[in-house]
């Protein structure tokens, strides 16, 4: 069978979310934290269905924080389950659903290793997908290659974009060429175009550049960038020089891009530390967007923005100060489960093959 990724906007089954309880990351913030990810949680069940999940021992807290409404499978509303994990960032740890032609989904399970071994211990992390997976009663494809959700976006028609500064640190995948790491995402996902930008984010050291920090698409080749219209922002000149990259690129359809420019940036005091709310890392649920807002006077016209690119979705903005200050967004503590259209099938054995001779040591 040959899978693809759908795009991020078209009809999910539900949203995973998972339960933030790391002490050595989030310290004095977690409590607030903890009140940020249920907020999220909430708006984005107003749309579709939730499954927040919490390590054992910690699934009432979570319960307590989020309340459950109409429960998962019943429409909309926030259902709870205990499973082992490390950290709250299911954007890069839980699986990348695809889908066949014929509408049955899968799950792609790429090796996780903490963005570079950046905290430690990260081994439940690079398990959850497949628990989540086995959870959810959907077949399995294992790629040997480390890859986060985070660090990619498609159109569902072919195209991906991704960024340098990530796929090809060193810190990720380094027995892989560039060449070898495009034919695993092409396998994987069902892509046939990756156009690839030079930069992520200046101060995103916690990712390496992912590129749902810098662009993400709104439609078949249409894309939103982000793009500081303060010349002293770090990213004012890498931000263009990405932008020329997709102004000279084509998707894989043969069309030019259409870009939509994100110029607000929102900087924000979070325990003592300045950190920076990213206006793109929103997520989009079925008839919304939910954006990451800093209640900052930037928070209104970047709002604006992307309400004229989504025109027919309802924009939510949801406070993630203190996500941020984790080291991240709205988008990387998401991830959807598209919709299936049949009943899904066990994938065949050629497309469960791995990629890397690293996949034997998974856990």
């Amino acid at each position: 069978m040959t899978y693809r990724m759908p795009a991020e906007w078209t009809e999910h089954e539900g949203c995973l979310m998972a339960w933030p309880v790391r002490p050595d990351l989030w310290g004095d913030t977690l409590a607030e934290v903890k009140r940020e990810y249920a907020a999220v949680a909430r708006a984005i069940a107003e749309f579709e269905p939730v499954t927040m999940v919490a390590p054992p021992g910690h699934g009432d807290e979570a319960r307590a924080h989020c309340g459950t409404g109409a429960g998962a499978g019943t429409g909309t509303g926030i259902a709870v389950v205990e499973l082992p994990t490390d950290d709250s960032w299911f954007r890069d740890s839980a699986p990348i659903f695809v889908l066949d032609g014929d509408g049955r989904r899968a799950g792609v399970d790429f090796r996780f290793n903490a963005w570079g071994r950046k905290h430690s211990p990260w081994d439940a992390d690079d398990r959850i997908s497949g628990l989540l997976l086995e959870h959810l009663g959907t077949p399995a494809i294992r790629s040997g290659m480390i890859l986060e959700g985070g660090a990619i976006t498609v159109d569902g028609e072919g195209t991906l974009i991704t960024t340098e500064q990530c796929l090809l640190h060193p810190n990720r995948n380094p027995e892989m060429t560039r060449q070898e790491i495009e034919a695993e995402l092409k396998a994987r996902l069902g892509v046939t175009t990756i156009v690839w930008l030079p930069y992520g984010g200046a101060l995103d050291t916690e990712t390496d550049g992912h590129v749902d920090g810098v662009c993400a698409f709104v439609a078949p080749g249409k894309v939103v960038v982000q793009l500081p219209a303060d010349p002293g922002h770090p990213d004012y000149v890498r931000m263009r020089a990405n932008r020329a990259v997709l102004e000279h690129s084509t998707d894989a359809q043969g069309r030019p891009f259409e870009i939509v420019d994100l110029p607000q940036a929102a900087f924000v005091e979070v325990d003592g530390r300045e950190v920076e709310v990213g206006y793109l890392n929103f997520y989009l649920a079925n008839g919304g967007v939910v954006v990451p807002v800093a209640d900052h006077p930037e928070d209104a016209a970047a709002l604006a923005v992307l309400a004229a690119a989504y025109p027919d979705r309802k924009v939510v903005g949801v406070r993630a100060r203190v996500i941020a200050y984790g080291g991240g967004g709205i988008h990387c503590i998401t991830q959807q489960i598209p919709a299936a259209t049949q009943t899904t099938a066990t994938p065949s054995t050629a497309t469960q093959t791995t990629a890397t001779p690293s996949a034997a040591a998974r856990a």
